[in-house]
């Protein structure tokens, strides 16, 4: 229970969130003024703190987050009936952000357990991929997957076949169907590997995908970019890639995408079914490619590393009201420390950014790096409305039932992932993240694209907040889920790594919540603790077709 019943995150704020349900009738305090409500409030809701009359602006986190469609009186809920989406507009960038101080002492010094790459890279996996060019080689990777999966037992979910097994076994003695549906629950347990033969090798992993052909030019080369960033990335020892050999996404581009990254000596093996033959010889050569590439990626061993090695992506889904208070800034405050260690932070979801761009405007190291994000915005605003939509419609139907009414209530708290720091450099998708810092990389705010986005930038940890639970991961990254609140990390323990409800109960601070959530990031780097997305086996990939994804 929280120690108060509602919160004012700003001294500039009109709008204050309830902590708990509060009913039409209770008495609020706030300051020498006192408050009736009018109307019952819902936890994670905001209420009003004084009279709006019909098209004032509404504060939240000190900046602009909604319009009032009609008069609204204090002691009011803010709902959709009575709000609509506000915010600045964006601005031209001015010197004279001053970052606030970090102090990161505690970590000084500290290291975790990683794979150390030829360029200067550390993984904090050590994956072998098996990549298709193309979709018309879907089948083929999965013929590969159940192979090595039931030799080497890289992913094993005997505990589901049991169960399988067990109704089997009851209808064969003439169970009915709701004998079946009815039956006592197996006990299972998580997928998990069981791989003894090669001890170094975290995984076997296959990039399955709708691309490559059938789409226009600029998707291929994104794709190919996309997945030259996965070959280059520091989870990764080395690659499988199939290709048909008539699609659009050609060995040759993807080559010369990894030539421009620097992908250096990893082992890449080709195989071209048209070139090959039939698919026995295709998935023949595979298997014999990706054995001796498991013999060399298990050659690699976790050695001690500075956390100035981490790149840590940041990205939310099914936020809830209690996000921007909890998850969302308990990760900026992980992103400012990693930043002021010399690692590096990727905030993305421009989507998301979109009512808050005048504070990344200002937070932006130069005019130049502000100008690259502010044409981004632009770019991306003008497609969403040359498709009929708009990026103010990016709030779900669970972020409004939770208590995010516009998408700049959404976006000033989303933008908290990102913490304080001054952003160095600003990527479109596809980019791989080459500077320490902050950085920001244009993605959707789609999950799973987002993420699939940020591994592909070379993020080898991502921190995901989310207020109402979602089972996502990455083949290649660590994904470690944030709750914002305890009720969702008690109800889904499956897929929560992190509970921030602490913050919102008022039994830790913000600051000390973070410092633990930075130490849980050590351990997942370090391979002492697997992710909940990893123990679910949730290698879920979706690259982004250009197009509008909010």
């Amino acid at each position: 229970m929280a120690k108060h019943s509602f919160l004012i995150l700003h001294p500039k704020d009109d709008l204050a969130v309830a902590l708990v349900n509060l009913e039409k009738g209770q008495v609020i305090e706030h300051g020498d003024q006192s408050i009736t409500l009018l109307t019952d409030v819902q936890l994670k809701h905001k209420f009003a703190l004084c009279d709006f009359p019909k098209d004032s602006i509404m504060t939240q986190y000190g900046v602009p987050v909604g319009r009032a469609l009609c008069h609204i009186k204090a002691g009011e809920a803010i709902t959709t009936q009575n709000t609509e989406h506000s915010s600045d507009d964006m601005c031209n960038w001015m010197p004279g952000y001053q970052e606030p101080p970090t102090d990161a002492s505690k970590f000084q010094g500290q290291t975790f357990k990683g794979f150390h790459r030829n360029d200067g890279q550390v993984g904090t996996r050590n994956n072998w991929l098996v990549i298709p060019l193309v979709f018309c080689e879907n089948n083929n990777l999965m013929t590969l997957r159940e192979v090595f999966n039931r030799e080497l037992g890289f992913t094993d979910h005997s505990s589901y076949q049991d169960e399988l097994r067990k109704l089997t076994e009851l209808y064969k003695n003439g169970a009915s169907v709701d004998d079946i549906l009815n039956s006592a629950e197996s006990s299972t347990s998580h997928p998990q590997s069981s791989n003894n033969l090669f001890p170094n090798v975290d995984g076997l992993k296959f990039l399955f995908h709708n691309m490559g052909c059938g789409g226009t030019n600029e998707d291929s080369q994104v794709l190919a970019k996309l997945l030259a960033g996965y070959i280059k990335h520091p989870n990764t020892a080395g690659a499988t890639i199939l290709s048909l050999g008539c699609q659009k996404t050609q060995m040759g581009l993807l080559e010369s995408y990894m030539e421009q990254l620097n992908v250096g000596d990893k082992p890449i093996y080709f195989h071209e079914q048209q070139k090959i033959g039939t698919e026995q010889e295709l998935i023949s050569a595979a298997i014999k490619s990706t054995f001796a590439g498991l013999i060399q990626a298990n050659e690699n061993k976790r050695q001690d590393a500075p956390l100035s090695k981490l790149v840590i992506g940041v990205e939310c889904g099914a936020s809830d009201g209690f996000s921007g208070i909890s998850s969302n800034p308990a990760i900026g405050q992980v992103s400012d420390l990693i930043v002021k260690l010399g690692g590096a932070a990727v905030l993305s979801e421009f989507p998301e950014l979109f009512g808050v761009e005048k504070e990344m405007i200002m937070r932006c190291k130069d005019e130049n790096t502000a100008n690259t994000f502010i044409d981004l915005m632009r770019r991306y605003e003008a497609r969403a409305e040359a498709d009929g939509t708009s990026m103010s419609t990016n709030p779900s139907p669970g972020n409004i039932k939770d208590g995010l009414i516009t998408d700049a209530m959404k976006s000033a708290g989303a933008a908290k992932k990102g913490g304080t720091a001054i952003i160095q450099d600003v990527q479109d998708y596809p980019g791989y993240i080459n500077k320490t810092g902050l950085n920001l990389l244009n993605t959707p705010g789609n999950d799973v694209e987002s993420c699939t986005a940020l591994a592909g930038a070379g993020c080898n940890l991502i921190l995901f907040s989310t207020g109402l639970g979602t089972p996502t991961g990455n083949p290649v990254t660590p994904v470690i889920k944030v709750s914002s609140n305890s009720t969702v990390a008690q109800k889904m323990p499956d897929i929560i790594d992190f509970d921030t409800g602490c913050i919102i109960s008022g039994d830790k601070s913000l600051e000390e919540t973070g410092q633990n959530l930075l130490e849980h990031c050590i351990a997942v780097a370090s391979g002492t603790t697997l992710s909940k997305s990893e123990q679910l086996g949730q290698d879920d990939f979706i690259p982004w077709k250009r197009g509008t994804s909010l």
